[in-house]
């Protein structure tokens, strides 16, 4: 998801599903007054959902951005025959953990 996708779902009706967990943070009052407008600029948007979708988009971020570190391991060949060695870096572990946590919160 891009931050045009993300305003145009908040234009819409679409409602994301969200889990029966809640997380309760405290914001910096500069990121607090900024919810707050894209409440009042998406007036079918509450706060919950704003830092919810926002989260969502910077954790997308967050996750592609972790390093690929190659292995020494051949998995496949890429389009012009040359190998793509195994991710040694952190992100096979933490996409492990996500579908740990992921199955747990399911439940």
């Amino acid at each position: 998801m891009n931050y045009t996708d993300l305003f145009d779902a908040w234009a819409s009706a679409e409602k994301p599903a969200l889990t029966p967990e809640a997380y309760s943070i405290r914001l910096k009052v500069t990121d607090a007054a900024r919810v707050e407008a894209f409440t009042e600029l998406y007036p079918g948007v509450d706060a919950d959902r704003v830092i919810s979708d926002l989260l969502s988009l910077a954790l997308d971020q967050a996750e592609a951005a972790i390093p690929y570190v190659p292995g020494k391991k051949v998995i496949r060949e890429d389009e012009f025959g040359d190998p793509v060695y195994e991710d040694a870096g952190l992100t096979p572990k933490y996409l492990e953990l996500v579908k740990k946590h992921a199955r747990a919160l399911r439940k």
